[in-house]
């Protein structure tokens, strides 16, 4: 039997390369009907920079022997790499009842929350979506919306090499800081960060969750 409704199904996909899931949320997104369950994919990516739709090359510095794909998200160029939790909801946010700006908010809450239970303060910023502490960005996101379902979505930095960072301007801002949540004291691993995120990314959302 198909679960309910305000079932999120959660896939713990690992290490992926980036493009093939990149077109994987295509399909996705391209197949579903008004019964589809909504899902929300967890992964790392080996090293590779994105650069969103309105994304100017000028913002990437020095790519060196890491790829550049050009995607089909908001946003400028942003850096996805080892140590790094990204997640993919693909949602029906008209029967959420939502809509992007809501889904951007609820994204970035999620991560402002689950900061806050470790005792780190941050926040989020008008000019420039993501979560930052201290001005420096611990998470970055991007959505698109194409009839009526997201995909794309966002990364936050637990345990990684942030070198890549400076090889870009970050989002488009030149000079940004970025930071992680090893550097302010988090020692939790991968997959209890990634399970307390999607935990109160879903309560929000008012979802029950299924990991698969």
């Amino acid at each position: 039997m198909p679960e309910p409704v305000d079932t999120l199904i959660v896939q713990e996909r690992g290490l992926c390369d980036y493009e093939p899931i990149w077109h994987e949320m295509q399909d996705f997104n391209a197949s579903r009907t008004a019964s589809t369950q909504d899902e929300l994919w967890i992964v790392e990516h080996p090293p590779v920079f994105t650069l969103g739709l309105n994304g100017k090359t000028e913002h990437i510095l020095n790519a060196g022997d890491i790829p550049v794909i050009p995607v089909d998200r908001g946003g400028q160029v942003t850096y996805h790499g080892p140590g790094q939790i990204v997640i993919y909801p693909l949602i029906d946010i008209k029967r959420r009842k939502t809509g992007v700006r809501e889904l951007v908010t609820i994204l970035e809450k999620s991560v402002i929350q689950l900061l806050s239970d470790y005792g780190i303060n941050a926040s989020n910023r008008k000019d420039a979506p993501g979560v930052y502490v201290n001005d420096a960005k611990i998470a970055a996101l991007g959505l698109r919306i194409k009839r009526g379902g997201s995909y794309h979505g966002l990364s936050l930095n637990v345990d990684m090499d942030l070198e890549p960072f400076s090889r870009i301007n970050p989002c488009g801002y030149e000079g940004m800081a970025v930071t992680q949540c090893r550097d302010h004291g988090i020692t939790d691993d991968f997959k209890p960060i990634s399970h307390k995120l999607i935990k109160v990314f879903a309560e929000r959302l008012g979802y029950t969750i299924h990991i698969e």
